[in-house]
């Protein structure tokens, strides 16, 4: 059965969940339009991802997926955490805010218990994806008996394999170049593998279907990676820009006015590819204090954001975005995947 076959659609083009800029109506205008829609629900509670998955099947009768972050939970490190606070200490204090004393896990893993598993099983959407790993083996075998497709990230050949041995259905291979967060299981270990190569090694080395996600701005790009191999393509940053997507108005003008990208692990605490602001130039530095663990350096970043940007001062966003950002077009979501898919035939 071809990969369109299992999932239901009639294009091979997936909306990559992207957590914090996706919506029930971007997902459901690009399933109506014959693509994958994608809810992207890791930095949800489990009533919000429940209203936002209801609140889709009001909008579309066609397949779409949810996804989830698998990340390992870690203690915080107190005297990391503390040296990090301190080094934007004063930057808070000018914007008017309060200097935290501790920083919090705002994210929780969907392996730290079932609730999350179970609104899935509740709620039936066509497929769950996953970013940063792979659902305990209970989670997994939970999602195969009610017949929900499973999808992963992997961002090198262990983890592809190591996804192949889970029982994951499809796998996601998503290059250096794609927007946001890496979704390295190691996340002290990148391979930095671009999607083109990365797509040839997996479909040479594993049996799953391969989507390709990193770099795709166009229907030509797409062509490409489907002669690589990959059975389905799938884009985000191309749809940050539409009018149904969450992203706030500087993110939007930063999409157009300064694409360049380069990936920092100082906002959130794991690698992510954003472009280039104040994180960038101001906080990478060679004598930069070490990163507290994801998700909790996430929570100072927010804050700070929250702060700076009640200034009038949005250099500290995490506007992630692929490093073909200057390749965005002002296109609705309808009109992007019919633009997609004309591009693709020549």
């Amino acid at each position: 059965m071809s990969l369109l076959n299992t999932l239901g659609i009639k294009h091979p083009i997936l909306l990559a969940p992207m957590a914090g800029v996706s919506t029930p109506e971007l997902a459901a205008e690009v399933s109506n339009q014959g693509g994958f829609g994608s809810l992207g629900l890791g930095a949800s509670s489990v009533n919000v991802a429940h209203k936002q998955i209801l609140r889709t099947q009001e909008l579309t009768d066609q397949p779409f997926q949810v996804n989830f972050f698998c990340h390992e939970s870690s203690a915080l490190n107190s005297e990391v955490s503390q040296k990090w606070i301190e080094l934007f200490a004063d930057k808070l204090k000018e914007f008017g805010a309060d200097v935290p004393t501790t920083l919090n896990c705002i994210y929780p893993s969907f392996k730290d218990n079932d609730d999350f598993l179970n609104l899935v099983l509740e709620t039936k959407p066509k497929a769950v994806s996953f970013h940063f790993g792979t659902p305990h083996a209970h989670q997994i075998q939970a999602l195969k008996n009610a017949e929900i497709i499973t999808l992963v990230s992997a961002t090198n050949l262990a983890e592809a394999k190591a996804i192949e041995a889970a029982g994951i259905d499809i796998i996601i291979a998503q290059g250096i170049e794609a927007g946001g967060h890496r979704g390295i299981f190691n996340e002290t270990f990148d391979a930095a593998i671009t999607t083109s190569d990365l797509v040839q090694l997996i479909k040479k080395n594993c049996t799953l279907p391969v989507i390709a996600a990193g770099g795709i701005m166009n229907g030509h790009q797409a062509k490409q990676f489907l002669k690589l191999g990959a059975d389905a393509v799938q884009l985000g940053t191309a749809f940050v820009q539409c009018k149904t997507s969450s992203a706030n108005d500087a993110y939007r003008k930063a999409l157009f006015d300064q694409p360049l990208t380069q990936i920092t692990a100082s906002i959130s605490g794991r690698p992510a590819r954003g472009i280039i602001n104040h994180w960038h130039k101001e906080i990478d530095t060679p004598n930069r204090p070490a990163v507290p663990a994801y998700p909790y350096t996430y929570d100072l970043g927010k804050q700070l954001h929250a702060a700076a940007s009640k200034n009038n001062d949005y250099g500290y966003g995490a506007f992630w975005a692929g490093a073909n950002v200057s390749e965005i077009r002002e296109l609705e979501a309808t009109d992007l995947i019919n633009q997609l898919i004309l591009e693709m035939q020549f």
